[in-house]
């Protein structure tokens, strides 16, 4: 399986997959100049993996998300949706800003979409 890896910049997260506890995080803030083309190796690598791996949790402490982004995480999680369906084990674990009510709310509206364990914590608490 390969590994995926992606440093961090001012304006785009860390995304890093850790093969020993099949998770995926995601941290940092989102706001690429192209969310699109940032997020695309991301979802191949995702559906490419999935068909490799009994389970994967999907962590992410992302404490600001352009509207791109967004739509880049909804396509995330339909692929994750879609592994659901086939019988692969996903989760999501979504670490929200205590200090910033729209990003618990963000959170709600994500895990209104997806059918698979969806937890929300606190990122500060």
């Amino acid at each position: 399986m390969e590994p995926i890896y992606i440093k961090a910049t001012s304006s785009s997260p860390e995304i890093i997959f850790e093969p020993d506890n099949n998770v995926l995080r995601i941290a940092g803030e989102s706001y690429p100049e192209n969310s699109f083309d940032f997020y695309a190796p991301v979802i191949s690598w995702l559906k490419a993996s999935l068909q490799e791996l009994p389970e994967l949790t999907l962590d992410i402490a992302v404490t600001y998300m352009n509207s791109s982004s967004t739509k880049c995480a909804f396509d995330i999680m339909d692929v994750l949706e879609d592994a659901h369906c086939d019988g692969v084990k996903t989760s999501i674990i979504w670490r929200y800003d205590r200090d910033n009510e729209r990003s618990y709310e963000m959170a709600e509206d994500f895990r209104e979409e997806v059918t698979f364990p969806f937890e929300i914590e606190a990122l500060n608490a």
